[in-house]
C-alpha cells in the first residue's frame, strides 16, 4: 500500500514533533580479548542438510574454528525496534518498511482524530485488524483500541529491511553494523558455547517459532533466560540480524561455495520463521552462518547496531 508511504511523507512535519518511545538505546560493552569463532563440527550432518534441501551445509562454512582477538566495542542489548526505526524514518523521510504498510503503525492518534467515524471503523477492521465488531464501537472505543494496537508494534523488532536500510539506520543512530566476529563474540562469550546461554538447546529460551506470538516476532527482551554471557538479548531466535560482512570463507577453510563470489551479506541468529521450527536447533547456534542478497527483506529479518568504544 503506497498510500501509507505517501501519508508518512506528507505528515512528516506533524509526526516529527510527536513523542516516540525509546526502546533500543541501551548498549552492552564487550571487553577486548580473544574468543573462538566458528566450529569444527562434522561433515556428515552437513551433507545430510544439503540432501534435505536446506540450501547450504550446516557446518562447513563455519570451519575451521579459529581464534579472533577483538578490541572492546559496544553492541545493542536488544534488537532495533519499530519505535526506534520510526524515529529514523521520520527524521530522514526514509522509505517505510513493508511490514508497516498494511498494519496502521504510522497512523498516529493525531491523524486518527481527524478521521470520520465510518473511516475509523474501516481502518479498525481492515488495517488494524481489531478483533471485535467495529460496526458497534463508539468513536472513543475505536480510537483507544487502535492506539493500543499500534503501541504493541513499538516494542517489536523492526523487520522487512534490507542490509542497506539496516546500515543507514545504524549510521543515523551514531552507530554501525556489527562485524560478524563482533556479533558472534557477543553471542557466545569466550568459552565457545553453542548457544548464548550454554551448550544445551532449550526451546523456551528463544523465539524459535514455537511460541504463541500473534505477530510471529516477540517483543524484544522477552526471553531473559536466553541472554548471552554479556547480557545481550535475543541473539538466538526472534529475528535474523544483518551484520557488516560479505559472505566469505573463513581463513584456512577448504569449503568452496559459489555464494562467496556474490553480493551476499551474512545474517546471524536465526529467526522465528523460515527454518524456525523449534526442533531445528542447529539454526540458532551462535556459530551458525547464513547469507542473503543485500537487498533482501523478510518478516523474520532485522538488525541490531554496534559502535566502537568511546
Amino acid at each position: 500500500m503506497t498510500g501509507i508511504n505517501t501519508l508518512c511523507r506528507l505528515l512528516a512535519g506533524l509526526l516529527a514533533v510527536l513523542p516516540f518511545p525509546v526502546v533500543g538505546d541501551e548498549m552492552v560493552t564487550i571487553p577486548a580479548g580473544p574468543f573462538v569463532m566458528g566450529s569444527d563440527l562434522g561433515d556428515a550432518q552437513s551433507r545430510r542438510s544439503t540432501e534435505a534441501g536446506l540450501g547450504k551445509p550446516l557446518y562447513l562454512d563455519e570451519q575451521p574454528a579459529h581464534r579472533v582477538n577483538l578490541p572492546g566495542y559496544q553492541i545493542d542489548r536488544r534488537e532495533v525496534t519499530n519505535a526506534d526505526y520510526r524515529r529514523f524514518v521520520i527524521a530522514k523521510n526514509y522509505q517505510v518498511p513493508e511490514a508497516w504498510q498494511g498494519n496502521g503503525y504510522l497512523l498516529t492518534r493525531n491523524i486518527l482524530d481527524i478521521a470520520n467515524l465510518p473511516t475509523l471503523r474501516r481502518l479498525a477492521a481492515e488495517t488494524f485488524h481489531i478483533d471485535a465488531d467495529t460496526r458497534r464501537m463508539t468513536r472513543q472505543a475505536l480510537l483507544t483500541a487502535m492506539e493500543n494496537r499500534r503501541s504493541e508494534f513499538d516494542v517489536l523488532p523492526v523487520t522487512d529491511i534490507s542490509w542497506h536500510e539496516a546500515r543507514d539506520y545504524c549510521v543515523w543512530a551514531g552507530k554501525r553494523l556489527p562485524s560478524e566476529a563482533e556479533w558472534e563474540k557477543a553471542a557466545r562469550g569466550n568459552d565457545g558455547r553453542h548457544y548464548p546461554w550454554g551448550n544445551d538447546w532449550h526451546p523456551d529460551y528463544a523465539n524459535a517459532g514455537s511460541g504463541d506470538w500473534e505477530h510471529g516476532v516477540a517483543p524484544v527482551g522477552s526471553y531473559p533466560k536466553g541472554d548471552s554471557p554479556y547480557g545481550v538479548a535475543d541473539l538466538a531466535g526472534n529475528v535474523m540480524e544483518w551484520v557488516e560482512d560479505a559472505y566469505r570463507p573463513y581463513p584456512g577453510s577448504a569449503y568452496q561455495s559459489a555464494a562467496f563470489a556474490g553480493d551476499y551479506r551474512v545474517v546471524r541468529g536465526g529467526g522465528w520463521g523460515g527454518y524456525g521450527h523449534y526442533t531445528l536447533s542447529h539454526f540458532y547456534r551462535s556459530a551458525y552462518r547464513f547469507y542473503l542478497a543485500s537487498g533482501s527483506r523478510f518478516p523474520d529479518l532485522g538488525v541490531r547496531c554496534a559502535r566502537d568504544l568511546r
